[in-house]
């Protein structure tokens, strides 16, 4: 006959896990984002309802800043160029990305030398590429007039159209590398035997890529479609560098926006209530990927297998 059976005892680190240590460990990252994310957003919103022009004393002004905002014709067409900056983007970066990643998913030795180099262009400063860009395409001293090439010979920066299509192809051009990252790490997280099962189905490359690697990129589509989408709401230093909004307001994004109104006419009150938009309209847009995404959080990128 046996003996009777002895409870066993869990672990310390179980224990300590089950007894709330865990929970605490998450303490230091609650005080970083009450900080410097809470505690500026409120004084954000404070100073929206208040008039000041970064100098003097304030004074609460109630709702005199958000009529202004809302009530200047400006703004529809400043929402309305940064959603159109933030489509264009989505749209160019996301195959761009995807196919690159990838591309840079297999082991081979030469595929890891130009991931160093896909990388280059996200460490260089927004600032410097956009003044490298400007020279490079300006239409008298440029990469056009010294090659003598009559198609990049244009003033590129001077047409709403081309000017908007310069500023989608250097933000693409610059953010293309980060997102094909997280790509790259999602495609090696498929496992090979998906792949080895659709060979011995007789399946191509283009019909792997189609049936098996972009449904179970699902979940890392929509984690780079947050950044892209909320990122786009901020791009202002490069914007401003390579055209200034211009020509016209034909690149006049909100971000940019809030900047003339308060660093260059001292308007603190308009320009606070801006930034309390962008955070509205950025929160709303990840809260409809995330919906976009499933109900499931937690879920498994290869539960589709």
């Amino acid at each position: 006959m046996s003996g009777p059976t002895r409870t066993q005892t869990p672990p310390a680190a179980t224990r300590r896990a089950s007894g709330g240590v865990l929970p605490w460990l998450a303490v230091p990252a609650l005080v970083m984002f009450v900080a410097f994310g809470v505690i500026p957003l409120a004084g954000v919103l404070f100073l929206s309802f208040t008039t000041w022009d970064g100098l003097g004393d304030l004074q609460i002004s109630g709702l005199t800043s958000w009529r202004a905002v809302l009530g200047d014709p400006g703004l529809p067409h400043a929402l309305w160029v940064t959603f159109l900056v933030m489509a264009a983007s989505w749209a160019v970066q996301t195959p761009a990305s995807i196919l690159i990643g990838v591309f840079l998913a297999g082991h081979q030795r030469y595929r890891a030398v130009l991931a160093v180099l896909y990388f280059i262009p996200l460490l260089l400063s927004s600032a410097a590429i956009a003044i490298t860009y400007k020279a490079l395409l300006d239409p008298n001293f440029g990469l056009g007039a010294g090659l003598h090439l009559a198609l990049l010979t244009q003033d590129w920066l001077g047409e709403p159209v081309l000017a908007f299509s310069v500023v989608i192809f250097v933000v693409s051009w610059q953010f293309i590398p980060f997102h094909s990252l997280i790509y790259q790490g999602g495609v090696r997280q498929i496992p090979r035997s998906m792949f080895e099962a659709a060979e011995l189905d007789g399946a191509g490359r283009v019909r792997k890529f189609f049936s098996i690697t972009l449904p179970q990129l699902k979940y890392t589509i929509i984690t780079s479609s947050t950044l892209m989408v909320v990122g786009s709401l901020t791009f202002f230093d490069l914007i401003f560098v390579l055209t200034a909004g211009g020509p016209g307001d034909a690149t006049r994004v909100l971000a940019l926006d809030m900047y003339k109104r308060g660093f260059q006419a001292n308007l603190m009150g308009p320009a606070s209530a801006i930034a309390v938009i962008l955070v509205l309209v950025g929160l709303a847009l990840a809260l409809l990927l995330r919906r976009l995404g499933g109900r499931d959080p937690g879920a498994s990128q290869l539960e589709g297998a």
